[in-house]
């Protein structure tokens, strides 16, 4: 079992120092959450709360996850940067490739796209793309995305992009993984073709079963079952190591946590979140690791 700490909502000045903060306590990784813009209305429903509002106040940083990659690999050695979710039917699939494989070059491999089909209608019409056809295109985005990425020459000929012979420079120094996120079936099946599954809040058997799900359809198509395969949801239920223990247990390799929350509710300082990081690894990331050995 792993450690994600989630950075979504926090202020673009604390960043830096969490991102030491979590390498220093044993987390594998930071999340970076994804809005180029927030409306101040829309009509599209927040799919993951019950009444369709969104979790967040309007004066939070939304920074560019990719812009922010190359500043944290700067100040960090081992921790690596996964995006939950980035929502890359938003801009072309050329873009994209070109920031995450000049993230994942410029931090020496430590950078996975956690990817989603994306739920704001209103974000996709001021940017010029198509809503209807978003999983569809992010399907055709990844699959060229992954030869962009590769050494060497690309052509491609798909439904809606095509490109010509060409090169796309610098070349990551491996395969960069992909992690799908969303809980619809296709979703589901979408992650089971690619390296992992990053999630929204779950209870842990929650995510036990969702990790059993994913497995099957991965067994289902052919995947590797010894391959590595990440599941990444964040857990609402664990407290303590036992909990953290059976979710891994139950096939969660890795969870996302904001570790103040733990001690310091919802709006503390950046000494209480980094005092609640320290905690947090004495608490449970040590003693979790101690027993899985």
């Amino acid at each position: 079992m792993d450690f994600a700490m989630v950075t979504a909502y926090q202020p673009i000045d604390q960043l830096v120092p969490l991102a030491r903060a979590a390498e220093e306590a044993g987390f594998r990784a930071f999340s970076l959450a994804d809005h180029v813009v927030d409306l101040e209305e829309i009509a599209t429903p927040y799919p993951y709360t019950r009444d369709g509002a969104r979790r967040w106040e309007t004066d939070v940083d939304w920074p560019d996850p990719w812009v922010t990659v190359g500043a944290l690999a700067a100040v960090t050695e081992r921790l690596e940067f996964f995006t939950s979710i980035y929502v890359a039917a938003l801009r072309d699939p050329f873009s994209v490739a070109k920031a995450v494989g000049t993230a994942s070059a410029l931090s020496g491999g430590r950078v996975t796209l956690g990817v989603g089909v994306g739920w704001c209608r209103e974000e996709f019409e001021l940017l010029g793309q198509e809503f209807t056809t978003r999983g569809r295109r992010t399907d055709e985005g990844l699959a060229l995305m992954k030869e962009l990425w590769a050494p060497g020459w690309t052509e491609f000929d798909g439904e809606f992009y095509s490109c010509e012979r060409l090169v796309m420079r610098p070349t990551p120094p491996g395969p960069v993984p992909v992690w799908v996120g969303g809980l619809s079936d296709v979703a589901f099946r979408r992650a089971a073709r690619h390296d992992g599954w990053v999630g929204d809040m779950a209870t842990a058997d929650e995510a036990v079963a969702i990790a059993a799900r994913l497995h099957k359809l991965r067994a289902e198509a052919g995947a590797d079952p010894d391959g590595r395969y990440d599941v990444v949801p964040a857990l609402t239920d664990a407290l303590n190591p036992d909990d953290f223990l059976r979710a891994a247990e139950g096939g969660v390799t890795m969870t996302m946590t904001m570790p103040w929350m733990y001690y310091c509710g919802r709006n503390p300082t950046l000494r209480e979140k980094l005092e609640g990081v320290e905690r947090f690894r004495e608490d449970v990331i040590e003693p979790v690791r101690a027993r899985l050995g």
